[in-house]
């Protein structure tokens, strides 16, 4: 089992289509993948399609009783399912600071999940207790950087998050690499942050660049993974790319 957390206390950077379609792409490869959605505005659960919500990510981490299998989803899409969430789950980082072992509650519940299964995590915009558990179940860390400077200077301390997490509760958790969102190959500040990013992470640095593109809104508003709703897009083209990248190096690992 692969359990990918998808990381980056900035908001808007592209985690969550990075969850979507990663997942969506590794699926239609043949790949068995579960996306768990451990953010309160539930942005993964809304554009994977996903009507009725019973038991969601909050029940998966507050309750004893509560398993994967109790709430996981299918979805429209072959081999992709879904841990959705709801706006409840905006109460579990306060709730999770009197919860006991609370750092490990969503590697406790993934024990049981196939071998060949891969995992991806949506997390919250912050660095709180729902990272915490994502990166504590975790095998692997993907940060997803918007091509901008500013977004660069919040890296040093999600790496510091990660480091931490190593030290005190996963220390087989590793960085499979920085994925490059929002790239406009027009502009010199998109190739600068590609130069810098290059520069610090070398071979960590995914060679599939997501472009800046509004197609992706609109498979947004349609509520389907780009690589599905517009699969000959530039979008859709380097998230398969991605996925096979991802694929590798898991692989090689």
């Amino acid at each position: 089992m692969r359990v990918i957390a998808i990381a980056n206390q900035k908001g808007g950077v592209g985690k969550t289509a990075t969850v979507l379609n990663l997942g969506a792409a590794l699926a239609a490869m043949g790949e068995r993948v579960i996306l768990v959605d451990l953010d309160a505005q539930a942005n993964l659960t809304t554009i994977t399609g996903v009507e009725e919500v019973e038991l969601s990510s909050y029940d998966l981490l507050l309750s004893d009783d509560i398993g994967l299998r109790d709430i996981v989803q299918s979805t429209a899409y072959d081999n992709l399912l879904i841990v959705p969430a709801e706006d409840t789950l905006a109460a579990a980082e306060v709730q999770l600071a009197d919860v006991e072992q609370r750092q490990n509650r969503l590697r406790n519940k993934l024990d049981g999940v196939a071998a060949d299964t891969w995992v991806l995590i949506d997390t919250p915009p912050s660095l709180g207790f729902l990272t915490i558990n994502a990166l504590t179940a975790a095998t692997d860390a993907l940060i997803p950087v918007q091509c901008s400077y500013l977004a660069m200077q919040g890296l040093r301390g999600l790496l510091g998050t990660i480091e931490t997490v190593r030290e005190r509760s996963n220390p087989d958790l590793r960085l499979l690499g920085v994925l490059l969102t929002m790239y406009d190959r027009r502009t010199i500040h998109s190739r600068q942050v590609v130069e810098r990013l290059s520069e610090h992470f070398g071979k960590q640095l995914f060679k599939s660049m997501i472009p800046r593109s509004v197609v992706f809104d609109y498979a947004t508003v349609a509520a389907q993974p780009l690589v599905h709703f517009r699969e000959t897009s530039a979008g859709a083209d380097a998230y398969r790319k991605l996925a096979k990248e991802v694929r590798k190096r898991a692989k090689e690992s």
